[in-house]
């Protein structure tokens, strides 16, 4: 068995040394360690002493990929801050990434734990271990939405049991809205996106401009949203393209949208909140802005023990860190894809080719399975002092936030879109699949703080087989539009460096985010009264 995820075990079981972790099995409930987290019983006043008001019990279940699991461990930690009884619902190997994370939160004082439960591995098809999105190649993920579906009885299981006063659950368990009706309690959807790609999905299937253009690369006006918004067919996600899992589960995904309280959103309304009024209007979705999550609920110790506890990871942030100290202000470029994109070696090579010639210094992160055989002869040594390669895992919300970090290569998944608004960084954007084309024009064209790194063309795709190579001098060309002088590259850079401003100010107290989360944890309070007719 994995050390790492052994030792989540190891502190699961044994309760009375590990507050923050709890195994639950089929017969015992949770229990809590009376130091840290009274019961309800204990919690009574004394004889003729008025009885203190019960804290708030909400249970957060998050879907099996990074990207999903890490920022809704942050809004836990986030209600946790605000006296919230949090309680984080997660399978052993995915535990093992965020358990540092819990712990010094709990450490610290916070009512935030984890409850584990199987994974059900066997009859997705997977081995021991395997749990987590970013663990496999891209024609295997189907697994992981497999053994997501199974994972409905262990989901009910749990809930009825500890009867907790409000989920929130990622999109992809839309069956927990019925289980939080039959409690009587509200349920809050997780989408792991912003509200602007939501949105221009969600006009994508109401009006299906896609479909009455005569080929994959004709441009499309996406209809009824705030800005002009045109998209190519090869951009969209798989999902609207064609038949796939996600599409003939969408009655089953809408019904548990409609069903919920609304939606928690990572975002801040300095820069989304048309979009939370289209939602609103459109789907009839309630939101609440709360982010970004990373800065609001992470200091300097919370980042560093992103990762987990992997020797590896620790390893990563100690090299990354201590080089970009010895740079010069704003400039380096960071360049990473996330933890689920793949590129060919052909591809990974001409990337090597353009960081080289483009003469920036450069941390640049490389997934560990792309191996050895795309790295040119002689690279790292041609730009050893310049250049830095973390292969697996890097700290990438303390790299973005290091000052001498000037420009960021992305895919643009959401969180890392995020970060890079939230460090006030001007991006290169390169997306690979999903909703990350959607994303881009949010970066380029409405908040206009960054340049495509790929022009328009049939390269860019969300199909693995449809994506071409792109060459080193394209790559070069947009690190130097990031990097680089002139007219242009400054009012990005002002732009990103003001939109940076509004995302930390957005999460201080008294910020647009702060408030968000304030009213939601009130709406919850109020969910009782409410449910019974006693309140408006």
């Amino acid at each position: 068995m994995d050390p790492i995820i052994s030792r989540v075990l190891s502190q699961a079981l044994l309760a009375e040394s590990s507050h923050s972790s709890f195994l639950l099995n089929h017969q015992s409930p949770l229990t809590f360690h009376s130091s840290l987290y009274p019961s309800l019983s204990s919690m009574g006043s004394a004889a003729g002493e008025e009885e203190a008001p019960r804290p708030l019990r909400v249970f957060f279940i998050p879907f099996f990929a990074t990207g999903h699991m890490i920022p809704l461990v942050d809004i836990a930690r986030l209600f946790a801050s605000r006296g919230v009884d949090s309680t984080v619902l997660l399978t052993p190997a995915n535990a093992a990434l965020v358990q540092p994370t819990i712990d010094r939160a709990a450490a610290a004082g916070l009512p935030l734990r984890t409850l584990l439960y199987p994974f059900p591995s066997a009859a997705a098809g997977l081995p021991p271990g395997v749990e987590n999105i970013s663990a496999l190649p891209p024609s295997e993920c189907h697994k992981i939405d497999a053994a997501s579906l199974l994972t409905r009885p262990d989901h009910d299981r749990l809930l009825r049991l500890h009867r907790p006063d409000a989920v929130v659950a990622d999109t992809h368990f839309p069956w927990t809205t019925a289980i939080a009706r039959d409690l009587g309690v509200p349920r809050l959807s997780f989408h792991a996106l912003g509200l602007f790609p939501i949105c221009v999905m969600g006009a994508l299937f109401r009006h299906l401009p896609h479909l009455s253009v005569a080929g994959d690369d004709e441009p499309f006006l996406v209809p009824d949203l705030p800005h002009p918004i045109h998209m190519v067919r090869r951009e969209l996600p798989d999902f609207l393209r064609g038949e796939t899992p996600i599409t003939a589960a969408m009655d089953d995904l809408r019904e548990g949208e409609s069903g919920s309280l609304g939606v928690v959103v990572n975002s801040f309304a300095e820069i989304e909140s048309a979009y939370a009024d289209l939602y609103l209007k459109a789907d009839r979705m309630r939101s609440w802005f709360v982010g970004p999550v990373a800065l609001a609920s992470a200091d300097a110790g919370d980042l560093a023990a992103r990762g987990g506890d992997d020797p590896s990871a620790a390893a990563n942030r100690e090299r990354c860190l201590s080089w970009l100290d010895t740079k010069e202000p704003n400039s380096v470029v960071y360049v990473c894809f996330g933890s689920w994109s793949h590129f060919s070696c052909e591809q990974l090579k001409e990337i090597a080719l353009a960081l080289e010639l483009a003469g920036h210094p450069f941390v640049w992160v490389v997934r560990e399975a792309a191996g050895e055989e795309w790295m040119p002869e002689g690279f790292e040594r041609r730009v050893e002092g310049r250049g830095l390669v973390i292969k697996g895992w890097a700290p990438q919300v303390a790299v973005l936030g290091h000052g001498a970090v000037g420009g960021f290569v992305t895919h643009c998944g959401w969180n890392s879109v995020l970060e890079g608004v939230s460090a006030g960084l001007p991006m290169a954007t390169w997306p690979l699949s999903t909703e990350q084309f959607m994303n881009e024009k949010l970066v380029v064209e409405v908040l206009k703080t960054g340049v495509r790194a790929v022009a328009e063309g049939r390269r860019r795709s969300t199909a693995v087989e449809e994506k071409g190579v792109v060459e080193a001098a394209e790559i070069g060309a947009a690190v130097g539009r990031i990097m680089g002088g002139g007219e242009d590259a400054e009012g990005m850079r002002r732009r990103a460096k003001e939109y940076g401003e509004m995302a930390r100010a957005a999460v201080r107290e008294g910020g647009s985010s702060y408030k968000g989360l304030t009213d939601l944890i009130e709406e919850i309070r109020a969910w009782p009264k409410k449910d019974a007719g006693l309140v408006p």
